[in-house]
């Protein structure tokens, strides 16, 4: 899996938000349409409860799990929020056991994150 289409997903799916909520350039991503959403739901919610277990916000356990890829990976911050940025700094102190890691990697081997990030018109514009 793509260490960082979790995190993507999680910024702004986490609820299973409705067409309605998904604003600009993202109403046309196929990782937004309502069958990606749909078929991405366990893991979001299996996020979401480990997220509740630890206290955190599911974009922090999402970069907690980033970070137990590689300790060297970094995430580049999307936010205009101040009070995102915040939040999303404090998955640095989100402590993912082993356990908690095989629940996650479980549940992405059984039903990888669905939808492309890009539509077709996009992709002619990536690495050129």
């Amino acid at each position: 899996m793509h260490f960082l289409a979790l995190c993507w997903f999680l910024f702004f799916i986490m609820a299973r938000v409705t067409l309605v909520f998904i604003t600009g350039a993202r109403r046309n991503l196929p990782r937004f349409a309502d069958e990606a959403r749909e078929a991405n739901h366990n893991l979001v919610a299996l996020i979401g409860e480990v997220a509740k277990r630890k206290n955190a916000m599911p974009a922090q356990v999402a970069l907690a799990w980033l970070l137990a890829q590689k300790p060297w990976i970094t995430s580049i911050p999307g936010t205009t929020k101040l009070h995102r940025l915040e939040e999303n700094i404090g998955g640095a102190n989100v402590e993912l056991t082993a356990a908690d890691l095989q629940e996650l990697a479980d549940v992405m081997a059984k039903a990888p994150v669905t939808g492309e990030r890009y539509n077709a018109q996009m992709m002619k514009t990536v690495n050129r």
